[in-house]
Protein backbone atom coordinates (compact mmCIF):
# COMPACT_ATOMS: atom_id res chain seq x y z
CA UNK A 1 0.00 0.00 0.00
CA UNK A 2 1.54 3.39 -1.28
CA UNK A 3 1.84 6.16 1.33
CA UNK A 4 -0.72 8.08 -0.75
CA UNK A 5 -3.29 5.12 -0.18
CA UNK A 6 -2.76 4.74 3.43
CA UNK A 7 -3.27 8.40 4.70
CA UNK A 8 -6.53 8.27 2.03
CA UNK A 9 -7.68 5.35 3.67
CA UNK A 10 -7.01 6.33 7.63
CA UNK A 11 -8.51 9.78 6.74
CA UNK A 12 -11.28 9.04 5.79
CA UNK A 13 -11.57 6.08 8.05
CA UNK A 14 -11.72 8.42 10.69
CA UNK A 15 -13.89 10.69 9.07
CA UNK A 16 -16.47 8.03 8.61
CA UNK A 17 -15.92 7.18 12.43
CA UNK A 18 -16.78 10.82 13.55
CA UNK A 19 -20.23 10.53 11.67
CA UNK A 20 -20.90 7.33 13.16
CA UNK A 21 -19.73 8.62 16.26
CA UNK A 22 -22.01 11.77 15.85
CA UNK A 23 -24.92 9.37 15.46
CA UNK A 24 -24.39 7.20 18.27
CA UNK A 25 -24.73 10.16 20.29
CA UNK A 26 -27.67 11.69 18.87
CA UNK A 27 -29.72 8.61 19.13
CA UNK A 28 -30.65 8.74 22.99
CA UNK A 29 -31.82 12.10 21.67
CA UNK A 30 -34.62 11.25 18.55
CA UNK A 31 -37.52 9.90 20.98
CA UNK A 32 -40.86 11.45 18.45
CA UNK A 33 -41.12 12.16 15.02
CA UNK A 34 -40.50 15.55 15.75
CA UNK A 35 -37.44 14.97 17.18
CA UNK A 36 -36.58 12.34 14.45
CA UNK A 37 -37.60 15.18 11.83
CA UNK A 38 -37.01 18.51 13.22
CA UNK A 39 -34.51 17.98 15.77
CA UNK A 40 -37.82 19.03 18.72
CA UNK A 41 -36.85 22.83 17.09
CA UNK A 42 -34.11 22.91 19.31
CA UNK A 43 -30.76 23.95 17.26
CA UNK A 44 -29.29 26.97 18.22
CA UNK A 45 -28.24 30.07 15.79
CA UNK A 46 -24.67 28.01 14.99
CA UNK A 47 -25.57 24.83 14.35
CA UNK A 48 -28.73 26.06 12.29
CA UNK A 49 -26.61 28.11 10.13
CA UNK A 50 -23.86 26.15 9.42
CA UNK A 51 -26.29 23.01 8.74
CA UNK A 52 -28.05 25.07 6.22
CA UNK A 53 -24.76 25.96 4.56
CA UNK A 54 -23.61 22.20 4.67
CA UNK A 55 -27.22 20.94 3.38
CA UNK A 56 -27.03 23.36 0.58
CA UNK A 57 -23.54 23.33 -0.58
CA UNK A 58 -22.29 19.70 -2.06
CA UNK A 59 -19.30 19.09 -4.44
CA UNK A 60 -20.27 22.23 -6.38
CA UNK A 61 -17.95 23.86 -4.16
CA UNK A 62 -15.15 22.43 -4.28
CA UNK A 63 -15.89 20.83 -7.38
CA UNK A 64 -18.10 22.71 -9.80
CA UNK A 65 -17.58 26.37 -9.13
CA UNK A 66 -13.78 26.08 -9.02
CA UNK A 67 -13.78 24.20 -12.10
CA UNK A 68 -15.94 26.75 -13.99
CA UNK A 69 -14.08 29.67 -13.30
CA UNK A 70 -10.52 27.65 -14.43
CA UNK A 71 -12.95 27.10 -17.45
CA UNK A 72 -13.59 30.49 -17.87
CA UNK A 73 -12.78 33.28 -15.56
CA UNK A 74 -14.53 35.70 -13.64
CA UNK A 75 -18.22 35.93 -15.43
CA UNK A 76 -18.65 32.39 -14.42
CA UNK A 77 -18.78 33.83 -10.53
CA UNK A 78 -22.42 35.31 -11.35
CA UNK A 79 -24.09 32.38 -10.48
CA UNK A 80 -22.28 32.66 -7.10
CA UNK A 81 -23.46 36.24 -6.58
CA UNK A 82 -26.79 35.10 -7.24
CA UNK A 83 -26.40 32.59 -4.65
CA UNK A 84 -25.12 34.74 -2.15
CA UNK A 85 -27.90 36.99 -2.22
CA UNK A 86 -30.79 34.61 -2.59
CA UNK A 87 -29.30 32.76 0.41
CA UNK A 88 -29.37 35.98 2.25
CA UNK A 89 -32.88 36.55 1.30
CA UNK A 90 -34.35 33.45 2.32
CA UNK A 91 -32.99 33.48 5.67
CA UNK A 92 -34.31 37.65 5.60
CA UNK A 93 -37.73 36.90 3.68
CA UNK A 94 -38.59 32.96 4.96
CA UNK A 95 -37.21 32.12 7.93
CA UNK A 96 -38.44 34.25 10.58
CA UNK A 97 -42.42 33.90 9.06
CA UNK A 98 -42.04 29.82 8.25
CA UNK A 99 -40.65 29.04 12.03
CA UNK A 100 -43.55 30.63 13.28
CA UNK A 101 -45.98 29.56 11.14
CA UNK A 102 -44.72 25.94 10.98
CA UNK A 103 -45.41 25.59 14.54
CA UNK A 104 -48.30 28.00 15.19
CA UNK A 105 -50.53 27.55 11.97
CA UNK A 106 -53.97 25.73 13.35
CA UNK A 107 -54.06 21.77 12.40
CA UNK A 108 -56.68 21.35 9.19
CA UNK A 109 -57.35 17.92 10.84
CA UNK A 110 -57.39 17.95 14.11
CA UNK A 111 -57.17 21.54 15.47
CA UNK A 112 -55.03 23.45 17.39
CA UNK A 113 -51.42 24.60 16.87
CA UNK A 114 -50.43 22.22 14.35
CA UNK A 115 -46.06 21.75 14.78
CA UNK A 116 -45.94 21.04 11.19
CA UNK A 117 -43.06 18.66 10.55
CA UNK A 118 -42.73 18.90 7.05
CA UNK A 119 -43.29 21.12 3.65
CA UNK A 120 -46.42 19.46 3.00
CA UNK A 121 -48.36 19.68 6.00
CA UNK A 122 -47.51 23.16 6.73
CA UNK A 123 -49.26 24.28 3.12
CA UNK A 124 -51.77 21.78 4.05
CA UNK A 125 -52.32 23.71 7.54
CA UNK A 126 -51.78 26.94 6.30
CA UNK A 127 -54.47 26.79 3.91
CA UNK A 128 -56.55 24.48 5.84
CA UNK A 129 -57.20 21.89 2.91
CA UNK A 130 -58.81 18.73 4.73
CA UNK A 131 -58.68 17.08 1.45
CA UNK A 132 -55.05 15.91 0.70
CA UNK A 133 -54.63 17.25 -2.51
CA UNK A 134 -51.75 19.58 -1.80
CA UNK A 135 -50.06 17.97 0.47
CA UNK A 136 -49.94 14.47 -1.37
CA UNK A 137 -49.11 16.54 -4.56
CA UNK A 138 -46.35 18.46 -2.64
CA UNK A 139 -44.86 15.34 -1.21
CA UNK A 140 -45.26 13.76 -4.43
CA UNK A 141 -43.05 16.23 -5.93
CA UNK A 142 -40.76 16.01 -3.37
CA UNK A 143 -39.96 12.08 -2.96
CA UNK A 144 -39.78 12.05 -6.62
CA UNK A 145 -37.07 14.83 -7.05
CA UNK A 146 -35.10 13.84 -4.17
CA UNK A 147 -34.74 10.68 -5.14
CA UNK A 148 -33.09 11.69 -7.90
CA UNK A 149 -31.14 14.38 -5.58
CA UNK A 150 -29.89 11.52 -3.24
CA UNK A 151 -28.64 8.98 -6.09
CA UNK A 152 -26.67 12.27 -7.61
CA UNK A 153 -24.78 12.59 -4.29
CA UNK A 154 -24.22 8.81 -4.48
CA UNK A 155 -23.07 8.57 -7.60
CA UNK A 156 -20.39 11.77 -6.61
CA UNK A 157 -19.22 9.64 -3.69
CA UNK A 158 -18.62 6.62 -6.35
CA UNK A 159 -16.62 8.61 -8.12
CA UNK A 160 -14.42 9.87 -5.37
CA UNK A 161 -13.83 6.11 -3.80
CA UNK A 162 -12.93 4.92 -7.41
CA UNK A 163 -10.48 7.63 -7.79
CA UNK A 164 -8.83 6.94 -4.19
CA UNK A 165 -9.11 3.60 -3.74
CA UNK A 166 -9.98 2.26 -7.33
CA UNK A 167 -13.32 0.87 -5.87
CA UNK A 168 -16.32 -0.05 -8.36
CA UNK A 169 -18.95 1.46 -8.83
CA UNK A 170 -21.44 -0.96 -7.24
CA UNK A 171 -18.88 -0.98 -4.01
CA UNK A 172 -18.48 2.52 -3.74
CA UNK A 173 -22.05 3.32 -3.49
CA UNK A 174 -23.02 0.85 -1.14
CA UNK A 175 -20.28 1.89 1.21
CA UNK A 176 -20.72 6.07 0.79
CA UNK A 177 -24.65 4.98 1.26
CA UNK A 178 -24.13 3.01 4.23
CA UNK A 179 -22.44 5.52 6.39
CA UNK A 180 -24.44 8.42 5.41
CA UNK A 181 -28.14 5.97 6.17
CA UNK A 182 -26.42 4.72 9.34
CA UNK A 183 -25.88 7.77 11.44
CA UNK A 184 -29.01 9.23 9.94
CA UNK A 185 -30.89 6.43 10.58
CA UNK A 186 -29.74 6.26 14.45
CA UNK A 187 -30.21 10.25 14.62
CA UNK A 188 -32.12 11.52 12.72
CA UNK A 189 -32.30 15.87 12.17
CA UNK A 190 -29.78 16.06 14.73
CA UNK A 191 -27.52 13.77 13.81
CA UNK A 192 -27.94 15.64 10.24
CA UNK A 193 -27.16 18.80 11.90
CA UNK A 194 -24.66 18.18 13.87
CA UNK A 195 -22.55 16.39 11.38
CA UNK A 196 -23.62 19.26 8.84
CA UNK A 197 -21.10 21.51 11.25
CA UNK A 198 -18.28 19.07 11.09
CA UNK A 199 -18.75 19.21 7.33
CA UNK A 200 -19.03 22.44 6.97
CA UNK A 201 -16.10 23.49 8.96
CA UNK A 202 -13.49 20.91 7.11
CA UNK A 203 -15.06 22.36 3.13
CA UNK A 204 -14.49 26.14 4.80
CA UNK A 205 -10.98 24.76 6.27
CA UNK A 206 -10.39 22.82 2.75
CA UNK A 207 -10.55 25.51 0.61
CA UNK A 208 -8.69 28.11 2.83
CA UNK A 209 -5.71 25.44 2.81
CA UNK A 210 -5.55 24.40 -0.90
CA UNK A 211 -5.83 28.58 -0.45
CA UNK A 212 -2.60 29.35 1.11
CA UNK A 213 -0.53 26.74 -0.05
CA UNK A 214 -0.91 28.00 -3.30
CA UNK A 215 -0.61 31.69 -2.16
CA UNK A 216 2.93 30.54 -1.25
CA UNK A 217 3.63 28.53 -4.14
CA UNK A 218 3.26 31.19 -6.41
CA UNK A 219 4.95 34.13 -3.94
CA UNK A 220 1.74 35.68 -2.99
CA UNK A 221 -1.45 37.41 -4.48
CA UNK A 222 0.81 39.22 -7.10
CA UNK A 223 2.07 36.16 -8.25
CA UNK A 224 -1.22 34.28 -8.89
CA UNK A 225 -2.79 37.56 -10.64
CA UNK A 226 0.49 37.92 -13.20
CA UNK A 227 -0.49 34.06 -13.65
CA UNK A 228 -3.73 34.57 -14.78
CA UNK A 229 -2.47 37.53 -16.79
CA UNK A 230 -0.06 35.58 -18.83
CA UNK A 231 -2.92 33.29 -19.92
CA UNK A 232 -5.02 35.78 -20.52
CA UNK A 233 -6.56 39.00 -19.31
CA UNK A 234 -9.81 38.51 -20.00
CA UNK A 235 -10.13 36.12 -17.30
CA UNK A 236 -10.35 39.07 -14.83
CA UNK A 237 -13.50 40.83 -16.27
CA UNK A 238 -16.79 39.88 -15.19
CA UNK A 239 -18.56 40.88 -18.34
CA UNK A 240 -15.93 39.21 -21.21
CA UNK A 241 -16.36 35.60 -22.54
CA UNK A 242 -13.81 33.20 -22.31
CA UNK A 243 -13.13 29.67 -23.44
CA UNK A 244 -10.46 27.28 -23.05
CA UNK A 245 -9.61 26.40 -26.84
CA UNK A 246 -6.53 24.08 -27.79
CA UNK A 247 -4.67 24.27 -24.81
CA UNK A 248 -4.99 27.94 -24.55
CA UNK A 249 -7.61 30.86 -22.84
CA UNK A 250 -9.15 32.36 -25.73
CA UNK A 251 -11.84 35.44 -25.23
CA UNK A 252 -14.60 35.57 -26.89
CA UNK A 253 -17.76 37.44 -27.23
CA UNK A 254 -19.02 39.51 -24.25
CA UNK A 255 -21.69 37.63 -21.81
CA UNK A 256 -25.16 38.52 -22.90
CA UNK A 257 -27.53 39.67 -20.56
CA UNK A 258 -29.49 36.87 -20.36
CA UNK A 259 -26.10 34.46 -19.90
CA UNK A 260 -25.80 37.04 -16.38
CA UNK A 261 -29.46 36.94 -15.82
CA UNK A 262 -29.63 33.03 -15.67
CA UNK A 263 -26.72 32.98 -13.24
CA UNK A 264 -28.53 35.33 -11.29
CA UNK A 265 -31.14 33.38 -11.18
CA UNK A 266 -29.98 30.48 -9.80
CA UNK A 267 -30.58 32.46 -6.11
CA UNK A 268 -34.53 32.32 -6.25
CA UNK A 269 -33.71 28.51 -5.86
CA UNK A 270 -33.07 29.07 -2.44
CA UNK A 271 -36.77 30.03 -1.40
CA UNK A 272 -38.29 26.51 -2.43
CA UNK A 273 -35.52 24.34 -1.32
CA UNK A 274 -37.37 21.78 1.06
CA UNK A 275 -33.68 20.41 2.88
CA UNK A 276 -32.74 24.09 3.32
CA UNK A 277 -36.34 25.32 4.81
CA UNK A 278 -36.08 22.43 7.04
CA UNK A 279 -33.19 24.12 8.57
CA UNK A 280 -35.40 27.65 9.30
CA UNK A 281 -38.28 25.13 10.83
CA UNK A 282 -35.64 23.44 13.43
CA UNK A 283 -34.25 26.66 14.77
CA UNK A 284 -34.74 26.86 18.49
CA UNK A 285 -36.48 30.46 18.32
CA UNK A 286 -37.20 33.57 16.34
CA UNK A 287 -34.95 35.28 18.18
CA UNK A 288 -31.93 32.94 16.61
CA UNK A 289 -32.37 33.70 13.24
CA UNK A 290 -30.68 37.11 13.05
CA UNK A 291 -27.35 35.49 14.58
CA UNK A 292 -27.88 32.02 12.40
CA UNK A 293 -28.33 34.40 8.91
CA UNK A 294 -25.13 35.83 10.03
CA UNK A 295 -23.39 32.61 10.63
CA UNK A 296 -24.93 31.28 7.32
CA UNK A 297 -24.23 33.68 5.23
CA UNK A 298 -20.92 34.66 6.21
CA UNK A 299 -19.78 31.42 5.35
CA UNK A 300 -21.45 31.07 2.39
CA UNK A 301 -19.89 34.30 0.67
CA UNK A 302 -16.19 33.45 2.01
CA UNK A 303 -16.33 29.84 0.68
CA UNK A 304 -17.75 30.62 -2.56
CA UNK A 305 -15.31 33.93 -2.49
CA UNK A 306 -12.34 30.78 -1.55
CA UNK A 307 -13.91 28.14 -4.66
CA UNK A 308 -13.05 31.01 -6.94
CA UNK A 309 -10.17 31.94 -5.69
CA UNK A 310 -8.89 28.19 -6.26
CA UNK A 311 -10.03 28.11 -9.81
CA UNK A 312 -8.07 31.33 -10.60
CA UNK A 313 -4.97 29.59 -8.66
CA UNK A 314 -5.41 26.53 -11.01
CA UNK A 315 -5.22 28.65 -13.91
CA UNK A 316 -1.85 30.33 -12.79
CA UNK A 317 -0.07 27.56 -11.23
CA UNK A 318 -0.66 24.58 -14.14
CA UNK A 319 1.40 24.94 -17.04
CA UNK A 320 -0.68 22.64 -19.24
CA UNK A 321 -4.36 22.90 -18.74
CA UNK A 322 -6.14 20.18 -17.10
CA UNK A 323 -8.33 17.55 -19.28
CA UNK A 324 -10.96 17.86 -16.66
CA UNK A 325 -11.23 21.65 -14.93
CA UNK A 326 -13.66 20.26 -11.90
CA UNK A 327 -10.21 18.48 -11.12
CA UNK A 328 -8.82 21.17 -10.68
CA UNK A 329 -9.07 21.06 -6.38
CA UNK A 330 -8.26 17.83 -6.58
CA UNK A 331 -4.96 18.16 -9.28
CA UNK A 332 -3.86 20.83 -6.39
CA UNK A 333 -3.92 19.16 -3.26
CA UNK A 334 -1.89 16.34 -5.18
CA UNK A 335 0.85 19.10 -6.07
CA UNK A 336 0.78 21.38 -3.42
CA UNK A 337 0.30 18.78 -0.18
CA UNK A 338 1.92 15.86 1.21
CA UNK A 339 -0.21 12.46 1.42
CA UNK A 340 -1.57 13.29 4.53
CA UNK A 341 -2.89 16.68 4.44
CA UNK A 342 -4.10 15.37 1.18
CA UNK A 343 -6.13 12.98 2.48
CA UNK A 344 -8.14 15.32 5.15
CA UNK A 345 -8.86 17.49 2.16
CA UNK A 346 -9.86 14.86 0.13
CA UNK A 347 -12.03 14.20 2.69
CA UNK A 348 -13.73 17.40 2.11
CA UNK A 349 -15.02 16.79 -0.57
CA UNK A 350 -16.46 13.61 0.40
CA UNK A 351 -18.22 15.79 3.58
CA UNK A 352 -19.70 18.52 0.64
CA UNK A 353 -21.35 15.30 -0.91
CA UNK A 354 -22.24 13.58 1.79
CA UNK A 355 -23.65 16.61 3.89
CA UNK A 356 -26.13 17.04 1.45
CA UNK A 357 -27.37 13.67 0.37
CA UNK A 358 -28.42 13.24 4.05
CA UNK A 359 -30.48 16.47 4.74
CA UNK A 360 -31.94 15.26 1.09
CA UNK A 361 -32.69 11.90 2.39
CA UNK A 362 -33.94 12.89 5.57
CA UNK A 363 -36.68 15.31 3.63
CA UNK A 364 -37.70 12.21 1.71
CA UNK A 365 -38.57 9.96 4.01
CA UNK A 366 -40.25 12.64 5.72
CA UNK A 367 -42.50 12.94 2.91
CA UNK A 368 -43.00 9.06 2.71
CA UNK A 369 -43.63 8.73 6.58
CA UNK A 370 -45.30 12.37 7.88
CA UNK A 371 -46.69 13.13 4.46
CA UNK A 372 -47.28 9.41 3.19
CA UNK A 373 -48.11 6.69 5.71
CA UNK A 374 -49.55 8.74 8.68
CA UNK A 375 -52.06 10.63 6.04
CA UNK A 376 -52.86 7.42 4.46
CA UNK A 377 -53.39 5.14 7.18
CA UNK A 378 -54.94 8.09 9.50
CA UNK A 379 -54.24 5.24 12.65
CA UNK A 380 -52.65 6.81 15.86
CA UNK A 381 -49.07 5.83 16.24
CA UNK A 382 -46.77 5.95 19.49
CA UNK A 383 -43.86 8.57 18.82
CA UNK A 384 -41.56 5.97 19.72
CA UNK A 385 -42.80 3.62 16.70
CA UNK A 386 -43.53 6.75 14.57
CA UNK A 387 -39.68 7.06 14.84
CA UNK A 388 -39.03 3.59 13.53
CA UNK A 389 -41.15 3.61 10.90
CA UNK A 390 -39.50 6.82 10.25
CA UNK A 391 -35.91 5.50 10.45
CA UNK A 392 -37.23 2.62 8.04
CA UNK A 393 -38.14 5.21 5.86
CA UNK A 394 -34.47 5.98 5.74
CA UNK A 395 -33.25 2.93 4.49
CA UNK A 396 -35.84 2.48 2.00
CA UNK A 397 -35.18 5.97 0.33
CA UNK A 398 -32.04 4.87 0.51
CA UNK A 399 -32.21 1.34 -1.16
CA UNK A 400 -34.06 3.27 -3.70
CA UNK A 401 -31.88 5.49 -4.86
CA UNK A 402 -29.09 3.54 -4.65
CA UNK A 403 -30.81 1.47 -7.44
CA UNK A 404 -30.99 4.28 -9.41
CA UNK A 405 -27.65 5.46 -8.97
CA UNK A 406 -25.79 1.69 -10.05
CA UNK A 407 -28.63 1.85 -12.76
CA UNK A 408 -28.64 4.86 -14.69
CA UNK A 409 -25.58 7.16 -13.51
CA UNK A 410 -25.20 8.86 -16.45
CA UNK A 411 -29.21 10.14 -16.64
CA UNK A 412 -29.16 10.92 -13.10
CA UNK A 413 -26.60 13.63 -13.09
CA UNK A 414 -28.54 15.33 -15.97
CA UNK A 415 -31.86 14.94 -13.98
CA UNK A 416 -30.54 16.78 -11.05
CA UNK A 417 -29.87 19.60 -13.25
CA UNK A 418 -33.69 20.12 -12.82
CA UNK A 419 -34.32 19.65 -9.55
CA UNK A 420 -32.75 22.97 -8.17
CA UNK A 421 -35.61 24.58 -10.28
CA UNK A 422 -38.05 22.46 -10.14
CA UNK A 423 -37.85 23.14 -6.39
CA UNK A 424 -37.17 26.65 -6.64
CA UNK A 425 -40.15 27.22 -9.06
CA UNK A 426 -42.32 24.68 -7.86
CA UNK A 427 -42.18 25.91 -4.13
CA UNK A 428 -40.35 29.43 -4.39
CA UNK A 429 -43.31 31.78 -5.12
CA UNK A 430 -45.61 29.06 -3.23
CA UNK A 431 -43.88 29.21 0.20
CA UNK A 432 -42.84 33.37 -0.39
CA UNK A 433 -46.89 34.24 -0.83
CA UNK A 434 -47.96 31.93 1.54
CA UNK A 435 -46.09 33.52 4.25
CA UNK A 436 -47.07 36.83 2.87
CA UNK A 437 -50.13 37.02 1.02
CA UNK A 438 -53.42 37.02 3.47
CA UNK A 439 -55.78 35.88 0.94
CA UNK A 440 -54.09 33.24 -1.02
CA UNK A 441 -56.10 29.79 -0.42
CA UNK A 442 -54.84 25.93 -1.49
CA UNK A 443 -56.15 26.30 -5.17
CA UNK A 444 -53.73 29.09 -6.18
CA UNK A 445 -51.10 27.04 -4.19
CA UNK A 446 -52.05 23.96 -5.62
CA UNK A 447 -51.65 25.94 -9.63
CA UNK A 448 -48.59 27.27 -8.29
CA UNK A 449 -46.50 25.01 -7.72
CA UNK A 450 -47.46 22.67 -10.48
CA UNK A 451 -46.86 25.59 -13.32
CA UNK A 452 -43.49 26.10 -11.67
CA UNK A 453 -42.73 22.41 -11.52
CA UNK A 454 -43.88 21.84 -14.98
CA UNK A 455 -41.85 25.05 -16.84
CA UNK A 456 -38.66 24.11 -15.10
CA UNK A 457 -38.64 20.42 -16.58
CA UNK A 458 -39.80 21.40 -19.90
CA UNK A 459 -38.23 24.74 -20.81
CA UNK A 460 -34.65 23.46 -20.87
CA UNK A 461 -36.21 21.25 -24.36
CA UNK A 462 -37.49 24.02 -25.58
CA UNK A 463 -35.40 27.15 -24.44
CA UNK A 464 -35.17 29.27 -28.00
CA UNK A 465 -32.83 31.70 -26.07
CA UNK A 466 -30.75 30.00 -24.03
CA UNK A 467 -31.98 31.20 -20.68
CA UNK A 468 -31.98 29.11 -16.85
CA UNK A 469 -35.56 27.38 -16.79
CA UNK A 470 -35.42 29.42 -12.90
CA UNK A 471 -36.72 32.64 -14.59
CA UNK A 472 -39.48 31.76 -16.70
CA UNK A 473 -40.70 28.86 -14.18
CA UNK A 474 -40.75 30.89 -11.03
CA UNK A 475 -42.27 33.90 -13.54
CA UNK A 476 -45.28 31.13 -14.53
CA UNK A 477 -45.63 29.89 -10.99
CA UNK A 478 -46.63 33.20 -9.57
CA UNK A 479 -48.91 33.90 -12.62
CA UNK A 480 -50.32 30.81 -12.02
CA UNK A 481 -51.19 31.45 -8.39
CA UNK A 482 -52.99 35.03 -8.97
CA UNK A 483 -54.71 33.65 -11.96
CA UNK A 484 -56.43 30.55 -9.92
CA UNK A 485 -56.59 32.03 -6.37
CA UNK A 486 -60.25 33.50 -7.34
CA UNK A 487 -61.13 30.19 -8.23
CA UNK A 488 -60.26 29.05 -4.70
CA UNK A 489 -62.37 29.43 -1.54
CA UNK A 490 -62.24 33.09 0.59
CA UNK A 491 -59.25 32.38 3.23
CA UNK A 492 -61.40 31.35 6.68
CA UNK A 493 -61.52 33.14 9.67
CA UNK A 494 -59.36 30.97 11.12
CA UNK A 495 -56.53 30.97 8.51
CA UNK A 496 -56.96 35.01 8.61
CA UNK A 497 -56.17 34.65 12.86
CA UNK A 498 -53.33 32.23 12.21
CA UNK A 499 -51.83 34.98 9.80
CA UNK A 500 -52.44 38.14 12.36
CA UNK A 501 -50.49 35.39 14.79
CA UNK A 502 -47.76 35.07 12.85
CA UNK A 503 -47.25 38.60 11.93
CA UNK A 504 -47.49 39.87 15.62
CA UNK A 505 -44.94 37.45 16.75
CA UNK A 506 -42.48 38.02 13.77
CA UNK A 507 -43.30 41.78 14.33
CA UNK A 508 -41.92 41.47 18.01
CA UNK A 509 -39.03 39.23 17.24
Amino acid sequence: MTESLLASTVTFAAYFALMLGIGLWTYRRTTSASDFFLGGRTLNSWVSGLSANASDFSGWLLLGLPGAIYLSGLGEAWIAVGLAVGFYASWRVVAPRLRVYTERATDARRGGESDSLTLSSFLENRFGERRGVLRGVSALLILVFYLFYVASGLVAMAVLFDQVFDLPGTAAVVLGASVVVLYTFLGGFLAVSFTDVVQAAMMWLALLAVSAAALVALGGFGGVADGVAARSDALFSAFGGVALSDGAWQPTERLGVLVIVSGLAWGLGYFGQPHILARFMGIRSVAHIPRARLVSVAWAVTAMALAVFVGFVGIAYFDQPLDNPESVYLSLIQALTNPWVGGLLLSAVLAAVMSTADSQLLVAAAALTEDGYRVLTRREVSPAAMVWISRVAVVGVALAAGVLAVASQDSVLELVGYAWAGFGAAFGPVVVLALYWRRMNWVGALAGMVAGGTVALVWPNVDPIGLYAMVPAVFAAVVAVFVCNPLGPKASEQMAADFRRVEEVTGRA
